[in-house]
């Protein structure tokens, strides 16, 4: 599954497009985001991409879980959306 990492200065409607991409090219994709302002831009980007691929028909659904990554070699706890076709 393809992860798509969003931080607090990401463009929402950046991510929105690639989201949409992989969407269609792979049927399912993950977004992972650490902090509030990560899974803000998160969940604008997934509303974002909800109207891009709403003509062809998908409706998604975004599936909120906690995942732990490293990052610099400290343990996080990140906020991932798996997003899916309804």
């Amino acid at each position: 599954m393809e992860v798509l990492k969003v931080s607090s200065q990401s463009n929402p409607k950046s991510v929105a497009g690639a989201l949409a991409a992989v969407l269609r090219e792979k049927g399912t994709a993950e977004v992972q985001a650490v902090g509030a302002g990560a899974v803000n831009q998160a969940i604008k980007a997934i509303a974002i991409s909800r109207g891009f691929v709403a003509p062809n028909g998908i409706d998604l659904v975004a599936i909120p879980a906690f995942a732990e990554i490293t990052i610099d070699g400290e343990e996080r706890t990140a906020i991932k959306f798996i997003v899916e076709p309804r």
